[in-house]
């Protein structure tokens, strides 16, 4: 009775965080399916970033890198779980595959700065909103490889486009997390 007054219905931490770990490459594949092609550019607006972010935030840096290295290993493995359906080894050749790697770094850096006790609104902000540059700087710096564009270009196609969705992607990932870090973390710690 006690375990249900203390809402600790599920008191095994190994089984949360894998729990945890499953839950993020689910929402990370369903996100990659919320998929808005833009005209102007190869790469399409997801929803993944949101996710990406909060799975560093969540699970912390080493559970945030498993969920989306895990994800990436589903699709290089032929799982169509990426963005239109995508899969496999060239897929990561193709425009988007920066921004896929620039998910397991940015789960590793939002997973390392927030790792400490509560903070402010405004620092969980700044510091998910650094994170997700990272997912952008990574995936334009492909595109311009990929594409043998200059940087400048690059950045017009890959980086620019994306800021504004982005920042209120980063905004509504800070109030979940604010929301749900003590929860999520006497869960998993």
């Amino acid at each position: 009775m006690e375990a249900i007054i203390n809402r600790e219905l599920i008191v095994d931490k190994k089984l949360c965080r894998l729990f945890g770990v499953g839950v993020f490459i689910i929402f990370t594949t369903l996100s990659a399916f919320v998929r808005i092609p833009l005209p102007y550019t190869p790469v399409p607006l997801t929803l993944q970033t949101f996710f990406v972010l909060l799975s560093g935030a969540l699970l912390g840096k080493k559970l945030g890198v498993i969920s989306q290295a895990a994800y990436m290993f589903l699709g290089l493995t032929g799982q169509q779980v990426f963005t239109g359906l995508g899969s496999g080894s060239l897929y990561l050749l193709g425009p988007t595959g920066g921004y896929l790697v620039g998910f397991v770094l940015a789960s590793f850096f939002v997973g390392s700065f927030l790792s400490v006790e509560k903070q402010s609104m405004a620092t969980v902000f700044i510091k998910l909103l650094a994170a997700d540059f990272i997912i952008l700087f990574s995936g334009t710096l492909w595109l311009r490889i990929s594409m043998f564009i200059p940087l400048h270009k690059a950045f017009l196609l890959g980086f620019l486009p994306f800021v504004l969705g982005d920042i209120l992607k980063v905004s509504l990932a800070t109030v979940v997390y604010n929301k749900l870090r003590a929860r999520v973390k006497s869960a998993l710690y």
